[in-house]
Parts: structure tokens; sequence; C-alpha cells
């Protein structure tokens, strides 16, 4: 997959969710999972798995993209939650 200027990398949404939850904003919905906590994430890593899950078995490769990308942005988000670095990620793959 080729980089362009309007897709994002995992590392991109790390540093972006970063940003968010450094300013606090409440009106951000990234920032008012976090402050949920744990299970309030948790439930979202579940549901969304849950969406993956069905696309591959029922819809195209578009719509399970999506719900991919879905389920990448909650894992970020509990990692974010837990202090958890991309690299961390990393050392594990």
């Amino acid at each position: 997959m080729t980089h362009t200027p309007s897709t994002k990398t995992f590392e991109d949404l790390y540093l972006e969710l970063s940003h968010k939850l450094a300013t606090g904003d409440t009106n951000s919905a990234s920032v008012r999972l976090v402050q949920a906590g744990t299970h309030a994430i948790g439930k979202k890593i579940v549901e969304e798995a849950a969406e993956v899950w069905m696309a591959a078995e029922y819809q195209g490769k578009e719509a399970l993209a999506l719900e991919i990308s879905q389920l990448i942005y909650h894992l970020e988000i509990l990692m974010h939650a837990h202090e958890l670095s991309v690299q961390d990620i990393y050392k594990n793959l």
C-alpha cells in the first residue's frame, strides 16, 4: 500500500491520538473514551472485532477494510489508556 497525504499509517494515527489526548478536549470522542476507562474501551474492541468478522463473512473488501480500521483505532485508544507505545507493540510482533 502506498502512503498518500490523505491516508494514515498506524504511527500517524497513534501520533494524532497522542495530540488529542494531550489537549484533554472533552469534545473529542477519543478523549472521552480514554476517560471512560478500560471496560468501555474493551466493549468497543469486542464490538468492532465482531463487525470485522461479519464483514469478512458477508461483505466485500471495502466494508472489511473499514471495519478493520475502526478496530485498529480502538486498539490504539486502549494502547494510550495503558501508556503503551507503538514500539511496545512492535517488540511483540
